[in-house]
């Protein structure tokens, strides 16, 4: 005769509070919470996925899962600040994981090999993207796997916007960025038109047959001071500073130069400064040397006094 099974709980018990009969009363909850170096990373990378694939050996592999959010890991590991290695928990216990190598390393072999993007079929939907730089190319990309039409328009003579123009080419070589750019371009259903300046959007939607359209002007403007010049002194900001050397130009600056200001910008206008000549180089920043590294400055050589603010 089988076994009778009987209800234990005391009713009592149960009945009176929480927590002590059988009955549940909580539920558990699974929260998702992105790894350091992914919540860190400003292309939204899957990089412990990547990293584990350029582990085990397959680079290619790695390449693609890298690709799969950004579309320019060359440029990326050479240009980035790399905040997923601040982030990395191995630095608690060792050191970080050198992140932004190993992704200009599958950048490097990307275009070495050859390696091209994959794409759905041409869904005959049109896009026009306004703007050739970062953010525009890799709109356009992402489109293009979708197997939308993309067309680029750029002011510009050539693509990259900033990339291009802002940052300095013995950080991030023209080579590696014009290749990338090009892999871009080569898609099918991409195409790119520079020397055009798009001053109605409307119109160009409506004569293009576009079903939307997507701004990526970027942030070619730079910050002014209200300073007085009347000393005679030339105030010139870096924005236009990195674009004239990038564009073969040889601004002259003088002797000696003050920079205002602490964070990548200031950086790369200062080293360009020394790079054209200027005997002193002097960095003017309202906060301390440890503000400035959280501006996420990257100074490689010891060629800059820093002029700590009154106080």
């Amino acid at each position: 005769m089988p076994m009778k099974l009987h209800d234990m709980t005391q009713i009592m018990q149960d009945t009176a509070r929480r927590g002590v009969g059988s009955r549940r009363w909580q539920r558990p909850v699974y929260e998702h919470f992105l790894p350091p170096c992914n919540q860190a990373c400003p292309a939204g990378e899957d990089i412990q996925g990547w990293l584990a694939h350029a582990q085990a050996g397959a680079y290619e592999q790695a390449w693609r899962a890298l690709v799969a959010n950004n579309p320019m890991p060359a440029v990326h590991g050479r240009a980035c600040y790399h905040p997923c290695e601040s982030g990395c928990n191995r630095g608690a216990l060792d050191e970080s994981v050198s992140i932004h190598a190993v992704e200009r390393f599958l950048g490097d072999e990307a275009l070495k090999n050859g390696w091209a993007f994959e794409t759905a079929p041409a869904s005959g939907k049109k896009v026009l993207i306004v703007g050739a730089g970062p953010a525009g190319l890799s709109c356009a990309y992402h489109l293009a796997r979708q197997g939308h039409a993309v067309e680029i328009r750029d002011a510009a003579a050539e693509p990259g916007g900033m990339m291009m123009h802002g940052i300095p080419a013995y950080r991030l070589p023209r080579a590696e960025l014009q290749q990338e750019i090009a892999r871009i371009v080569a898609m099918p259903g991409v195409t790119l038109t520079c020397g055009v300046k798009v001053d109605d959007l409307a119109k160009a939607e409506a004569e293009g047959g576009f079903d939307a359209v997507f701004v990526a002007v970027g942030a070619q403007l730079a910050n002014h001071l209200n300073m007085p010049t009347g000393d005679g002194k030339r105030l010139v900001n870096a924005v236009s500073l990195l674009d004239d050397v990038s564009a073969q130009k040889k601004p002259q600056l003088g002797r000696v130069v003050a920079v205002v200001g602490g964070g990548n910008v200031a950086m790369d206008a200062a080293r360009t400064a020394e790079r054209l000549g200027a005997r002193d180089v002097v960095i003017v920043f309202r906060y301390d040397q440890d503000h400035m590294e959280r501006c996420r400055v990257r100074r490689r050589r010891p060629l800059l006094r820093a002029l700590k603010s009154a106080g």
